[in-house]
């Protein structure tokens, strides 16, 4: 099957518009109905419903929505599988969090590379939910997260616990006057947050809630304020430009590494996962 039929439908599917696919897709519109007309005769069946400007999948469409995905997904990473560099003879592709970037993913990398120079790496930034759903539909094939899926295909591996301190700006603060002005929210995780509910109930509405640990940190130092953060990024503040509240709870935050169960790479995998049981 031409790919490039595939790559029209789904971009069709996502403007739901002919004219918006075809400049997305640098074709002519005309080109792009050819498209959509080929692939529907190859599969014998109708894709779209065409009303006026009301573009919409058929149920056929629908279902064939699902295959079209996983078959680009896999010609793309075969493509990527492929060009790989000279000596190298593993790709991994991992992808994490924001925040578990910011907590000690880069030393990670770093590592790898320095250690096994036949394995090349891909790093993406990626929710937990789509993080699942690539490592289930094969185009990752390891992934970081604070909250693991309970999905059998997968294997969890739980990472050495990071601690987060409460930080502030300002010297000698308590915690409860921390979270009462320029507090920064940054969001670790499920658990974080119900134990930050729990710890402080009446917490006022934050300046600023945070995905992202190192921009949290950007803005505290550029604008002041306090934050609970990896005790790890902030250590050669301590002290110097930040103050740690020292009636707050430190909190252990945990997180997980997870890859298929069926992966092809799973030696390898395991291999590069030693790092975290050594730190």
């Amino acid at each position: 099957m031409d790919i490039g039929l595939l790559k029209a439908f789904l971009e069709v599917n996502r403007t739901r518009h002919f004219g918006h696919a075809a400049d997305n897709l640098f074709l002519s519109q005309s080109a792009v109905s050819a498209r959509i007309r080929q692939l529907e005769d190859e599969l014998g069946i109708r894709l779209f419903t065409r009303d006026r400007n009301n573009i919409e999948l058929t149920c056929a469409g629908k279902k064939f929505l699902v295959y079209a995905e996983n078959i680009l997904n896999t010609w793309n990473r075969a493509r990527q599988e492929i060009a790989v560099p000279e000596g190298v003879s593993t790709l991994l592709h991992v992808a994490a969090l924001p925040s578990i970037w910011d907590i000690f993913l880069e030393s990670w990398l770093a590592w790898i590379h320095k250690t096994d120079s036949t394995t090349a790496l891909q790093a993406s930034v990626m929710r937990t939910d789509a993080l699942t759903r690539s490592i289930l539909d094969g185009t990752l094939d390891l992934g970081f997260v604070l909250d693991p899926p309970k999905t059998p295909q997968l294997l969890v591996k739980e990472l050495v616990p990071v601690p987060l301190i409460m930080v502030s700006s300002k010297q000698g603060v308590s915690a409860e006057q921390a979270v009462g002005q320029d507090y920064i929210l940054v969001d670790w995780g499920t658990s974080f947050n119900m134990f930050h509910v729990r710890q402080f109930p009446d917490l006022a509405p934050s300046m600023l809630r945070a995905g992202v640990g190192r921009l949290a940190l950007s803005f505290l130092n550029e604008c002041g304020g306090s934050a609970y953060l990896p005790e790890a990024m902030v250590v050669e503040q301590l002290g110097i430009s930040l103050f740690r509240v020292e009636d707050a709870p430190v909190v252990n935050k945990d997180a997980y590494a997870i890859y298929a169960q069926s992966s092809v790479k799973k030696e390898i995998i395991e291999q590069v996962l030693t790092w975290f049981d050594k730190s």
